[in-house]
């Protein structure tokens, strides 16, 4: 039984030494495409991002307006503040945008994951409040960072992907302050 192990792997390690030198070359041969040459990996249409931005848009209000009145560390109560600042604007900006197209604003609701969170929040105290709302901040914001930068390459509505293009820095923003201070700590 082990001579046929054996005699298997010689067959078949030639045959893996060209398949890996051929994926090589191959890969030298690539050459990369800049990345605004790249195709979306996704396609949002209107109907889809804005009941979703609204949505999480409340959420980062709610759940920064709950670390504003409960953490512990000033630093975190200082970026809540600031979200709950842009974030506010953001809202004003989207409706104002929908509205000079004469398209309401559809009410605003919670996923069922931000209700949660919110949830969660609502139910931590001291440093376990800190770290569950910066825990969330990172991940609310990556998600976020990456629909508006999927829609601002590739949304089906020009007013709507200048509102993506404009609120995406400080939604960037937001994200480095939050992994900031994820690694203080």
């Amino acid at each position: 039984m082990t001579r046929t192990f054996w005699t298997r792997l010689a067959l078949v390690r030639p045959l893996a030494a060209q398949t890996f030198c051929a994926a090589s070359l191959q890969a030298q041969e690539l050459k990369p495409m800049p990345a605004g040459d790249a195709a979306p990996m996704m396609i949002i249409d209107r109907a889809t991002f804005v009941p979703v931005v609204a949505g999480a848009n409340a959420f980062e209000v709610q759940s920064s307006t709950l670390a504003r009145d409960h953490a512990l560390n000033k630093d975190i109560k200082e970026v809540a503040e600031m979200i709950i600042a842009d974030h506010t604007k953001a809202g004003e900006k989207l409706k104002v945008t929908l509205e000079g197209k004469g398209v309401p604003l559809p009410e605003t609701q919670l996923a069922p994951k931000h209700r949660k969170m919110i949830e969660q929040l609502q139910a931590a105290k001291g440093n376990d409040f800190d770290t569950l709302y910066l825990d969330m901040q990172a991940e609310a914001h990556m998600e976020a960072v990456a629909l508006f930068r999927t829609y601002a390459s590739s949304g089906d509505d020009q007013a709507l992907v200048g509102f993506a293009k404009e609120t995406l820095p400080n939604l960037e923003t937001h994200l480095a302050h939050v992994k900031m201070l994820i690694e203080k700590k």
